[in-house]
């Protein structure tokens, strides 16, 4: 790759005070002629109304219920480059990436950092640039995030120039899954604001999988805004796969609303990162929507994950699954804090909710919050959590039959987890993670094998 800081390093101007985000709001006022000049009207629409928020609460502290797993503050503090005069890496992502999964069968798009890179052309479906479609966007983008006063997806409005929009028009149903590959790429320490909007109209089917890497030994911090509407009894199955490395710092904000009887199945799996904090707030806005809600994390070193969920029932007769499993060792740290809320008049409501967790070390630390918020009288919910080690009596089962002790504990681990990769209906991909799994608490995965990025 070609020496980029030039191009890349618009730095922060560094201040510091209350909420930690004075540089940011420097960079707008500094920057927002360049910012909205590489951007569509109906991104620039949005920005001064998320700009205002910022300036108003700045970075939320752990005090606040939803941050207190994470220090999004500190997070924050560090100068990063930015890609503001939008100049396009130098790379050929489909000579650079060759992805291990095979018979995968998928329809394959990339997004370099923050900009979209292109795929196969499709007569049936929309898969692009936001900016290219702002036909189609006015009517979404930003409807879901921006009725959240959160200071991550505020900022991502903000400062996000393009982004990834996929269009499934009305009774569509695509075939092969849509397979994006988000690469992290630059020679200097970079900020990316990622934007995604996936729009399913009425009986449309479709499976997203977004698998994250970063190509280069940076710092990277990558804040991510995803917006999915489901109408009227569409289908939607998005799963999100993150590979990066240690120096990587992910914020992740999903938002989904249902319509009814609308199915979204989403499953967030996390095998290598730095820190990482995922949130995602789905509403079942339709009688007789359901979700099935699944992440799975393998952590280890000083790795951080942080899965904050919340699920909000709003019309009758809707379902939803959650489904979260951990597995810690070294001094890694792990967070999931579940709400479900179910508000007046949601009646034939029916939740489950379900964190299990294993610390595999006794420098490993877990916490977990189950919540239940529920204003309705004929409801079936139930949630549960455990934080425990691993069986101390099928280890000795299993050594006793000559089986050594690190491989007894590598079945366990490999079995506690794979409970949450069965759930996943795309068979292949199934299967393969199955074994990159087995392969991460072998400690033999740093990368997908066929990736060519990270020689």
């Amino acid at each position: 790759m070609e020496k980029q800081e030039k191009n890349l390093n618009t730095p922060l101007p560094h201040r510091e005070g209350p909420g930690a985000g004075l540089q940011y709001i420097d960079l707008f006022r500094d920057c927002r002629e360049m910012i909205c000049r590489h951007s569509a009207d109906v991104m620039n629409a949005e920005r001064e109304a998320a700009f205002e928020r910022f300036c108003a609460e700045g970075f939320p502290s752990k005090k606040v219920e939803r941050y207190k797993y994470t220090d999004i503050q500190k997070l924050m503090a560090p100068n990063y480059g930015l890609n503001l005069n939008r100049l396009r890496i130098p790379v050929n992502p489909y000579d650079a990436f060759k992805c291990d999964v095979p018979n995968l069968s998928t329809s394959l798009y990339f997004v370099v950092n923050d900009a979209f890179y292109g795929g196969r052309e499709r007569d049936d479906i929309i898969v692009g640039s936001l900016s290219e479609h702002a036909d189609k966007v006015a009517d979404y983008y930003n409807k879901l995030a921006g009725k959240d006063a959160d200071a991550i997806t505020d900022l991502n409005t903000m400062l996000a120039q393009d982004g990834l929009l996929v269009y499934v028009p009305r009774g569509v149903r695509v075939e092969k899954a849509i397979q994006v590959i988000n690469i992290l790429r630059s020679d200097v320490d970079l900020m990316v604001n990622r934007r995604v909007l996936v729009v399913a109209e009425e009986g449309a089917e479709v499976t997203l999988l977004f698998c994250d890497h970063a190509a280069d030994d940076r710092q990277f911090l990558t804040t991510q805004v995803i917006e999915v509407f489901a109408l009227a009894d569409a289908k939607v199955n998005l799963y999100c796969l993150e590979e990066t490395h240690a120096k990587n710092v992910r914020l992740s904000n999903v938002y989904v609303d249902q319509q009814r009887s609308s199915r979204v199945c989403h499953n967030v799996i996390t095998l290598h990162n730095g820190v990482t904090r995922n949130k995602l707030d789905l509403t079942l806005s339709g009688e007789g929507a359901e979700c099935q809600c699944n992440g799975c994390v393998i952590a280890d070193k000083q790795q951080h994950v942080d899965n904050n969920t919340l699920i909000t029932h709003r019309a009758c007769h809707c379902t939803s699954n959650e489904l979260y499993k951990y597995v810690l060792d070294d001094q890694a740290t792990g967070a999931f804090a579940g709400k479900v809320y179910v508000a007046p008049g949601a009646q034939k409501t029916s939740s489950q909710m379900t964190n299990q967790n294993i610390c595999a070390s006794r420098e490993a630390r877990m916490w977990t919050q189950p919540m239940l918020e529920i204003y309705a009288d004929d409801v079936k919910c139930a949630h549960g959590s455990t934080v425990g080690q691993l069986n101390d009596a099928a280890l000795f089962y299993m050594r006793q039959r000559g089986i050594p002790e690190h491989e007894a504990r590598t079945l366990l681990q490999v079995a506690f987890i794979n409970e949450v990769i069965e759930a996943i209906e795309l068979e292949p991909l199934r299967d393969r993670l199955h074994h990159l799994v087995d392969k991460r608490f072998r400690g033999e995965l740093n990368k997908c094998e066929g990736c060519k990025l990270c020689k």
